[in-house]
Order: structure tokens, then sequence, then C-alpha cells
């Protein structure tokens, strides 16, 4: 495309108040840009829903001078490569959950935990925030994976899904409960038994009896895998927000888009920032409780005292721990991450409104 059709294009993108589309002008001028995305869950998953709106409006507004080749499902690389896959271009976008990159991604862990905030649409400000003002954190995706985030989402809210009724944190002890990522410190600080498993092998596990429960699947997620139909118990145990992640981009992929394009970028990722990822999330989350509740999938939450005694066990001590253990081997200020973490918490908290999932069975 010649550079003045750059500009007009641009231009007509920062004008605009609603959705920017493309001109069929500029569109037709455009050198074709084809690009992979590839994720190791299924597009039914919670942030799939998200990645899809994103890639389907991508397309939509430049006219289908971007088309995205989809591959969901580890159908192009398996879970725990796709961090080095975009890094080394031979995947070009990718949903990466942090939890399966522990060593990898030590900056990241501290945005990691649980018993610190209620909404996860705030959780979702939270990382945008901490990424721009924290140097290391950018460095650690940027500079060592080669990689631009083109947004920041998470896994909504992770009930504890078990096969007999929690009604206490005494409930959980003894139990053998599949975790992921921090998750399994969540576990074991309540008295249960962490055991790390594939998803996949998750509902054979519970079938089995081999699992008593499963902690670190989001709701979607859980009744999507129909965990519900082996496990019936989902319970609120007060946590909050699940599992920060973040879909990202080769950056030598993205510095090649051109100007327009990345300004499409640019304003569907304010428009998720903006409400549609909460959006998106609460009317997938009231559709699989209506599915769940159908399916006699039995909801509750552990009453405040429960929560308070949990919340004590997990926190500050996970935290700190992420300071201690994490951080300050690998010569980071993790106290300056985590006042930037409690400042994020303070300003956005109580400003987040995405239901969870009990709330929802409430009202259905």
């Amino acid at each position: 495309m010649r550079r003045r059709d750059f500009i007009k294009a641009a231009s007509l993108l920062a004008g605009a108040s609603a959705p920017a589309i493309w001109t069929g002008r500029a569109a037709a001028a455009a050198k074709p840009v084809t690009l992979k995305f590839d994720s190791y869950i299924s597009e039914t998953s919670g942030p799939s829903r998200l990645d899809e709106w994103y890639l389907k409006q991508l397309e939509t507004r430049t006219n289908g001078a971007v088309k995205v080749r989809r591959y969901w499902a580890q159908s192009l690389n398996k879970v725990g490569e796709h961090l080095s896959a975009v890094r080394d271009g031979t995947s070009e976008m990718s949903l990466i959950s942090p939890g399966y990159y522990q060593s990898q991604l030590p900056v990241t862990r501290g945005l990691d935990w649980y018993y610190r905030m209620h909404r996860s649409d705030a959780l979702q400000w939270l990382c945008r925030d901490v990424y721009a003002e924290y140097q290391p954190l950018r460095d650690e995706w940027e500079r060592r994976y080669n990689s631009k985030v083109l947004y920041w989402t998470n896994w909504y809210y992770a009930p504890l899904v078990t096969r007999q009724p929690i009604n206490s944190i005494a409930d959980i002890r003894g139990k053998r409960i599949r975790g992921y990522g921090a998750a399994n410190e969540v576990i074991e600080r309540l008295g249960g038994t962490a055991v790390p498993m594939a998803a996949p092998e998750v509902y054979t596990a519970l079938e089995r009896g081999v699992l008593d429960g499963v902690y670190g699947f989001d709701f979607i997620t859980a009744v999507a895998y129909k965990l519900h139909e082996i496990a019936p118990y989902f319970t609120d145990i007060g946590d909050g927000p699940h599992g920060p992640a973040a879909t990202i981009i080769n950056a030598r992929v993205w510095n090649n888009f051109p100007d327009p394009v990345k300004q499409v970028s640019d304003q569907i990722v304010g428009e998720i920032y903006g409400g549609e990822y909460a959006r998106i999330y609460e009317a997938a989350a009231r559709q699989y409780v209506k599915t769940a509740k159908a399916e006699g999938t039995k909801f509750s939450s552990l009453p405040q005292a429960e929560k308070d005694q949990a919340r004590a066990l997990v926190q500050p001590a996970q935290t700190d721990g992420w300071v201690d253990r994490v951080a300050k081997p690998a010569g980071l200020d993790g106290l300056a991450m985590q006042t930037l973490v409690n400042n994020a918490i303070a300003k956005y908290d109580k400003q987040g409104s995405l239901k969870r999932f009990d709330e929802l069975a409430a009202e259905a």
C-alpha cells in the first residue's frame, strides 16, 4: 500500500466514533495479512470466546484484509509449547496461561494469586496497568520472549468442583484435588492434597475416583468439560478471580503490520477493556449456569466466616512467598511490583461488576 493510502486510512480510523471499518479502497490496496492463531484450549472455553471475538472483529473491520487461521485444542502446538513457539515465530499469536510457564515467567507469577480481589474484570484492568507501569514485567514478555501482549484476560472464577458437598474449610482437608499453577498452593494451604494433572485427564480421574475434586478450572470450562456429571458440587470458596492470562503476538509480526491494522487492533483492545470482556464472559456464564442447573449441579457459597478463615490461611503468605522465593533470587524488586498491585486493587476492585457463577445461579 502507498504511504498516502496508509495515512488516509489511518486518519479515517482515528476520527471514527463508531467501531472503525477499514475502507474498501484501503483493503483492496493492501497486501493481505494472514495469521496463525494457536491455542491449547477448545473454542468453547472462556478465554477462547474473547479471543474469537477479537479475531473476528479484526477480520471484519479490515474488510477481510486480515485473515486468521485458528488452531484450537492443541492442534498446532501442545500445552506448554506456545510461549516459545510465539517467540520463535513458528506460531504467531497465542493465549498464554502463565501457570503452565512458572519457571519461564517468574515476574508474571507476581500477578497470579488468590484472596486479594473480588471481581475478574477488575483483575484484567489491574494486569493491564501493572504491565504498563512495571518495566521488568514488560521486559519478560517483550525482550525475553519477543512478544507483544495484545490484551490481558483471565479465567473468570474457579469453583471448587467436588464429588461431595463442601460446607466448610474443614471439609477440604485430606481431599485429593486437581490444581493448576498458584491454585496448587491454595489447595495445600486449605488442607487438601494438590494433584497436578493435565486438563484432558481430569474427567476420567474423577470418574475413577482418583480425584475427589478439581480446583483451577474456570466455571465455563468446567461445565464445557462435563465435570459436573461426576462432581456436581460447585462451591465458591471466596478466592476471587482466577488465572490471569495474556493473548500475545510475535513482535516481528506485529511490527510488520500496516499502521491501519495496528490501529484497528488497538481500537478492538480498547473495547475489550471497556466492557466487552465482561459482556462476553457474563453471557457465557449465564448460558452454562442454565445448562449446569438443568443437569443437576448444586451451587453454593461458603459462609463469610469460612471465607475469611481461608483468606487468612492463603494471604499474605502466598504473595510473600513470591517476593521471597521467586522475585529476590531473580534480582527483582518484588515489593515494588506488589505495591503497584495493591494500588490497582484499591483503584479497580470496587469498580468490577462481573458476577460470579454462584451469584448467577441464585438469579436463575
